[in-house]
């Protein structure tokens, strides 16, 4: 404590305020806190009166504290003239002492010349500049609203949102800003009567004189203590006094005409993967600032980059919810952020508040003045508050319909829409949906109660705070319905998939990818809770995801998915279609990771089914995935009549896509004879069918074929420039096997046009991308892996790329050596295309002469049709000749 904060002495050489009181008050026999209840003030106005911190007291507040002390004649004269000297030395200024507590009546003299602020000082805030903002140009606003409320849960910040706007807004307000903190059991006399003493008034023709029609701003916090006291004083206030504004706070609006509704949302948390982008990155979120923020006042070191990824997820789990991260920050004092994840990440709604949540920050504590009663055993010791008890109040504000809604809602892992809570919302009895339920009347009780997130300009923008979201699920299990929600969530999920799924092929693709995305993580909670509960909805769902597990990289969670539900016995008598459309399914995603040739009978199976049923889009699709994995295990004639057949089905029945599809596998096979004049041209139809049938996705495929055809013919520059446009488009649109595929023939362009530099740096971002396959391949939830799924987990054709381009590097350099290292390699991959391995062969031969690999080219050229290009059999010119033998066909 500093001199200025502890004098003892006037100037003037008289007995200082601080000492005369706290020697009346010993005198008296009465504690700091008794003698606050019986002058009804707040201990705190009578510890900083005690200690000089408080050296401008009210008029009225040393009167108060004069009486309660039984003052009288001599001692009281000399009391008040020791505070007016104490105000007269410290500051010609007028009395602007911090809030009244609700229960202490307060009278004052005229009204300052300057607008006194009579509220705790601002605390420094995270990311609520644009609500400041917004606010304070509500509240100055010439027709702005005369009552804002900022209802929200506890702990969401919204005293000190309302007391920063306060500050920003007192400008506007010549007639004073003040505060009034509510306490529990004020009754309507208390809250009008700390009201207008705060506002500088016993009486209200007093105060409507005092303010004269000048601008005044009333804060009222913790409305929700009080809420009919509090609405009938704001009624009377409003109606009397034309110049004044109010702004409260509470877990519920006041309920009164006029009013607008501010909702206080919990700061913004990053989204998944944001951790990757490094600690500046990741400290651009609000809910991070202050958990870092935070954990600088109990721990010297920031974030190490082994932590950000917990940190992340920590504030993502805690909802950005300030009080939650504030109390979780600081709990890092003892543990680092990894082991704060792993021992409380599933127990936020235990974190607890270490004090009486009753007393706000800034605020003179209210226990005394506010339960109505004296002495030491009236206030009953601090006691820790969880956030599940902070929830508990704001579920108990809801009717009995709002709270089983709540509880459905619940489920929901991430954001969703109006529809969706519709369907949520449903009679389950209601088949035919007769009886339509309209949400939008409960979405909005639960944003006026600060319960729900409504973000974005999308359709799919709601969501329940994190902290609710887990009581209500534990209510939901307490209440034994849990089980019957989650069963209703896969169902109207598998529905929202199916609906969509129609989309991931067409114009509209990009956009049904990116919705499948904001709903991943309801899609896996669904997958893991029916394949248990109800597998035919599994199976209904899953078997729409094919295509969006292969575009994002994760066909071998995929293909166990459906594996593992297509093996269940309960969906054994599924429609035969459905479970078509789910062999297919596997059949398509073994493709991505070099398991085609174990799933053959499987696509031919789910042939046969599209063929009996007659659903000419099932055999389509079937035909081209079957086309594609015969061509893995070299069955070219094969693949070739089922591409053939399914362009003489699609100009059947006037299939432009397909046509589109079956013109680019085609185009393959004419690469395989050495036709590449017939590929381009095959390629320009499959470009001109896409762009008919609005499918982008579609166009980058042929796209890519095409800077295959220029790479094979020698036109290296037209390869590398064709092979970067693809790449590009692809990190927009997904599909990172086919990405890395690219990536790779971009790099061999590169290489084989002596441009070594850059084909290094393509080397670097595809061995990269390729280490991160086996994780990007894991969403999150996957089932199981059974003993048989093993051989699931082999990379893909990227390592014989690399080794490809290697063998190009060091063959440009003059090192054959090398060269012909990589080259056998990359011959040797068993995920290397057949016509990558003709290739590597070439490359071999070429760097070493040696007979032997001539046979093995020969050998493999014959087993699958393969022709050698001119300019491979120019390198092999000399080789050949040699032997006397015709070259490799």
């Amino acid at each position: 404590m500093t001199p200025d904060h502890d004098r003892s002495r006037s100037p003037a050489g008289r007995t200082a305020l601080p000492e005369l009181l706290r020697g009346h008050r010993r005198t008296a026999g009465l504690t700091q806190a008794e003698l606050a209840s019986r002058a009804g003030v707040g201990v705190r106005t009578v510890r900083d009166l005690e200690r000089g911190r408080s050296v401008r007291p009210q008029r009225t507040t040393v009167e108060l504290l004069a009486a309660a002390l039984a003052l009288t004649g001599a001692s009281r004269a000399a009391f008040l003239a020791a505070a007016r000297g104490s105000a007269g030395v410290e500051s010609s200024r007028p009395d602007t002492t911090l809030t009244a507590p609700v229960g202490g009546a307060t009278t004052s003299e005229a009204a300052p010349a300057d607008p006194p602020i009579a509220l705790p000082p601002p605390v420094t805030l995270v990311g609520r500049d644009r609500d400041v903002t917004e606010l304070a140009g509500m509240l100055t606003a010439e027709r702005g609203p005369r009552l804002v409320s900022l209802v929200g849960l506890a702990g969401v910040g919204k005293t000190a949102l309302a007391t920063a706007v306060a500050h920003t807004a007192a400008f506007a307000h010549p007639a004073g800003v003040a505060g009034v903190l509510v306490g529990e059991g004020s009754d309507g006399p208390d809250v009008l009567a700390a009201s207008m003493a705060v506002l500088g008034a016993a009486r209200l023709p007093d105060l409507v004189a005092r303010l004269a029609g000048r601008p005044a701003l009333l804060v009222i916090d913790a409305v929700e203590r009080a809420p009919d006291p509090v609405a009938a004083t704001l009624h009377r206030l409003t109606g009397a006094l034309p110049s004044l504004r109010v702004l409260v706070t509470g877990r519920h609006p006041v309920g009164i005409p006029g009013e607008r509704v501010w909702p206080v949302a919990p700061l913004d948390v990053p989204p998944p993967g944001t951790e990757n982008s490094g600690a500046a990155a990741l400290e651009a979120w609000p809910a991070v600032a202050l958990f870092t923020s935070r954990l600088a006042q109990v721990r010297r070191e920031p974030p190490t980059p082994d932590e950000l990824p917990a940190l992340a997820a920590l504030v993502r789990r805690l909802g950005g919810l300030p009080l939650a991260i504030e109390l979780m920050a600081a709990r890092g004092r003892l543990l680092d952020l990894t082991q704060l994840l792993d021992r409380y990440g599933d127990r936020v709604l235990d974190l607890a508040t270490p004090a009486d949540p009753a007393v706000h920050p800034g605020w003179d504590a209210p226990d005394a003045l506010t339960r109505r009663s004296s002495g030491p055993a009236a206030t009953p010791a601090p006691a820790a508050v969880t956030l599940r008890d902070a929830v508990a109040t704001s579920y108990r504000l809801l009717a009995p319909e709002e709270r089983a809604a709540l509880r459905q809602l619940a489920v929901f892992d991430n954001r969703w829409s109006v529809e969706l809570a519709e369907e949520m919302l449903a009679d389950e009895a209601d088949r035919d949906g007769a009886v339509v339920t309209d949400p939008v009347p409960l979405l909005d009780r639960f944003v006026e109660l600060g319960l729900l997130s409504v973000r974005g300009t999308g359709s799919f923008r709601f969501r329940l705070l994190d902290a609710v979201r887990d009581y209500a699920v534990e209510q939901a299990a307490g209440e034994g319905e849990l089980t019957r929600i989650r069963r209703r969530h896969a169902e109207v999920i598998a529905r929202l998939v199916a609906r969509t799924a129609t989309d991931l092929v067409g114009p509209r693709s990009s956009d049904a990818v990116q919705r499948l995305d904001e709903m991943s993580s309801d899609i896996s909670s669904s997958l893991v809770h029916a394949a248990t509960d109800d597998p035919l909805i599994a199976l209904r769902l899953a078997a729409c995801l094919t295509r969006w597990w292969r575009f994002r990289g994760r066909d071998v969670a995929g293909r166990q998915w459906l594996r593992r539900l297509l093996a269940d016995p309960r969906t054994a008598d599924a429609d035969p279609v459905l479970r078509g459309w789910a062999a297919l399914g596997v059949s398509r995603l073994s493709a991505e990771h070099a398991a085609g040739a174990e799933e053959l009978p499987t696509a031919r199976a789910a042939l046969d089914i599209f063929r009996q049923a007659g659903d000419v889009t099932g055999e389509l699709e079937a035909r081209n995935v079957l086309g594609t994995l015969l061509l893995s295990v070299g069955q070219q004639d094969e693949a070739r009549e089922q591409a053939e057949t399914a362009l003489r089905m699609a100009a059947r029945n006037g299939r432009t896509r397909d046509l589109a599809v079956a013109q680019n596998s085609l185009a393959w096979h004419e690469i395989r004879i050495g036709d590449l004049a017939a590929a381009r041209r095959r390629l320009a139809a499959a470009d001109r069918l896409a762009a008919e049938s609005g499918e982008q996705r579609l166009r980058v495929l042929t796209w890519a074929n095409r800077a295959e055809v220029a790479r094979l013919e020698g036109w290296y520059a037209d390869a590398v420039d064709h092979g970067r446009r693809v790449v590009a488009a692809l990190s927009e649109l997904g599909d990172p096997g086919l990405r890395r595929r690219v990536l790779g023939k971009l790099g061999l362009a590169l290489a084989q046009d002596g441009r070594g530099a850059e084909a290094t740096e393509v080397l670097t971002e595809l061995r990269a991308a390729a280490a991160g396959v086996v994780s990007a391949r894991a969403p999150g939830v996957a089932p199981r892996p059974r003993s048989e799924d093993a051989a699931l987990f082999s990379g893909g054709a990227e390592a014989g790329l690399c080794a490809l381009i290697e063998g190009n590097l060091a063959l440009h350099q003059g090192d054959r050596e090398l060269a012909a290292e990589w080259f056998a390699a990359a011959a040797d991959d068993p995920g290397q295309d057949r016509r990558d391995v003709v290739e590597a062969l070439v490359g071999l031969a070429a760097s070493t002469a040696n007979p032997a690999v001539l046979d093995r080219l020969e050998r493999i050229c014959q087993e699958n049709g393969i022709r050698l290009l001119p300019q491979e059999s120019g390198l092999l010119y000399a080789l050949t000749a040699a032997r006397g033998v015709p070259e490799a066909r």
